[in-house]
């Protein structure tokens, strides 16, 4: 998915319309986290809140929208909420929802589309507003795109998830005629959860005894950027920078060499980020850490601000013991902070504060197609003097978002930061023993076959008695099959390279999802041929074992492939690595 800003946001353009909906608030209060309290107690201001855009397959009447809209905030007490000033602080009330109405937001001559849809965001997903979400909807020649936005202080990131999921499937129940969200389960709301946190034990002295030794190495605050961010008064106008950090063949490696160290892939991301840190500024890696406290299966669906600031601090690259440091700030942030911080009159905030959020979308209980919708995850354009860095994990590989104060010192110091970063981990990826085969006392990497390689891939094929029968077309037509397999994402053709990169082995890998076995993913390999240099080896061995590494990392539970009848000893290699001729396999020339 992508993870943008709404400066960078990529959107058609057409008509922007915005759902106008009254609310009516009751009388019971609510209770009100503490980071809720942070948050909606600064007031309203531009920038406060996160959004999802995602295009809808196919035209949709606006009556079906709307109706689909109102069931989801009929679902999510969440977000039939709304704050208001009290003597002491915000207070939250539950709120029942009034008419409705589509309204058009005007774009002006030469304005972009995306910073029209800011100023209607800016205006009406404010802590105070009420509600504090909107419902943007662009109409255009190939169907619409649904833009949600709320305020910070009543959704995370996981909930913009729940919110489409849930959109998408009471629209569909529209098309159907049938009453959306029968037979779904109660979302609790997110009031629910900060009661349960209130009830709950508090943090035992060890905890606090952890955090006042974080907080006390940086300075008596919260963690800040370890280099200069620029002189300036207040915060600044930001710099936000996205990238593609690694894509799905270097993601899975780098998930395939944690795995090896014992380790998650955010544990080499904080080694990595560690080692980074104490080459540049010659400090140990502190930060800022999110978490989420939906620990209990019965917030997975909820809607909310299910996210508390935790610490990390590695000073060790090692990734067991960046492993460690991610486990000790889960564990830190695991606690009510309220009473841990009190001792600093709150969270102690200062400039030049550092976060660092990490999500793995493969690992999250609520998916949508982020790509057949073309979701994008969007942040707000605001004034900074910190840095925040947002980490997102997903099916394309990894990508990062990066926001800061746009100063030439900041530039210069988070750029190189970020430079140095993302060369560490590409390095990581490619140097992974994921993609190296030690076999026999000999070292072979497997790689994404390059347009230059047809002509080896092609000789490999046909180096057989069968092979040697069909394999004979023209090489134009190999380099314009090479091209479509490379254009296709599912698609891994490799090659495998000995020390003296020479092409000694290849396979077609294919990631195949699939409705059969409760939705199961399968790897179907193809086309797999090693060279009489490198035969007797076992090189096949490991070029399979990797193949099932490939597949695993990709979602897949089963692993498929076809072998010509007449390759009787290719039969008993493959059954010696476990398949199974359960099937019978056919054939037809088209």
């Amino acid at each position: 998915m992508r993870l943008t800003n709404v400066a960078h946001l990529r959107l058609p353009f057409g008509r922007l319309l915005g759902y106008d909906l009254g609310v009516e608030p009751q009388p019971r209060a609510l209770p009100v986290s503490f980071d809720q309290r942070r948050h909606v107690g600064a007031g309203d201001r531009a920038g406060s809140w996160m959004a999802l855009s995602f295009r809808l397959p196919g035209p949709r009447d606006l009556a079906d929208v709307e109706a689909a809209w109102r069931a989801v905030l009929h679902r999510h007490g969440t977000l039939r909420s709304v704050f208001s000033p009290g003597p002491d602080g915000p207070l939250l009330h539950a709120a029942r929802l009034g008419e409705g109405r589509w309204v058009e937001h005007p774009i002006a001559p030469g304005q972009a589309v995306n910073d029209a849809l800011r100023e209607v965001l800016d205006a009406t997903c404010a802590p105070y507003a009420a509600p504090a979400h909107r419902l943007c909807l662009l109409e255009t020649a190939d169907g619409p795109t649904l833009v949600v936005g709320a305020d910070h202080s009543h959704v995370d990131m996981w909930s913009m998830l729940v919110i489409a999921r849930d959109l998408l499937a009471a629209l569909d129940a529209r098309r159907r005629g049938t009453e959306p969200f029968a037979g779904w389960p109660d979302a609790a709301p997110f009031a629910e959860h900060t009661a349960a946190l209130r009830a709950g034990p508090r943090a035992p002295q060890e905890v606090r005894r952890r955090w006042a030794e974080v907080l006390e190495a940086s300075g008596g605050v919260m963690p800040r950027f370890p280099m200069p961010l620029g002189e300036g008064e207040g915060p600044q106008r930001e710099r936000v920078e996205v990238r593609d950090v690694l894509d799905v063949d270097d993601a899975a490696a780098l998930g395939v060499s944690a795995a090896e160290a014992g380790v998650s892939t955010l544990g080499l991301v904080v080694s990595a980020m560690t080692r980074v840190t104490r080459i540049l500024a010659d400090e140990p890696l502190r930060a800022v850490f999110p978490v989420h406290s939906r620990y209990e299966p019965t917030w997975h669906d909820s809607v909310g601000w299910f996210i508390t600031n935790s610490v990390l601090t590695c000073d060790d690259p090692h990734p067991k013991a960046a492993a460690a440091a991610v486990k000790e700030a889960v564990s830190l942030g695991s606690w009510p902070l309220e009473d841990v911080l009190a001792p600093w009159g709150g969270m102690p905030e200062a400039p030049g504060m550092f976060a660092i959020s990490w999500l793995d979308l493969r690992r999250l209980p609520v998916r949508v197609d982020a790509k057949g919708l073309e979701a994008q995850y969007v942040g707000a354009s605001i004034l900074t003097d910190g840095v925040m860095l947002w980490f997102v994990l997903d099916e394309s590989g990894l990508h990062l978002r990066c926001r800061y104060p746009d100063t030439d010192e900041a530039r210069r110091n988070v750029g190189r930061w970020l430079d140095r970063l993302v060369a560490e981990l590409r390095h990581r990826a490619r140097e992974s023993a994921g993609g190296v085969l030690r076999v026999a006392g000999r070292r072979f990497r497997v790689q994404r076959a390059a347009r230059g390689d047809v002509p080896a891939l092609v000789a490999l094929l046909a180096d057989d008695p069968i092979g040697a029968t069909r394999e004979s077309g023209d090489p134009v037509d190999y380099e314009a099959a090479y091209d479509a397999v490379a254009r296709d994402p599912a698609q891994f053709l490799a090659v495998v390279r000995d020390d003296e990169d020479t092409v000694v082995a290849t396979m077609q890998l294919s990631i195949v999802p699939g409705l059969s076995r409760s939705g199961a993913t399968r790897l179907q390999v193809e086309g797999v041929r090693v060279g009489a240099t490198a035969r007797g080896l076992g090189l096949g061995t490991a070029m399979l074992e990797w193949a099932h590494d490939h597949g695993r990392a990709r979602g897949a539970t089963l692993a498929q492939l076809t072998s010509d009848a007449a390759r009787t000893g290719a039969h008993g290699f493959y059954e010696r690595l476990g398949y199974q001729a359960s099937h019978l396999g056919f054939k037809k020339q088209l």
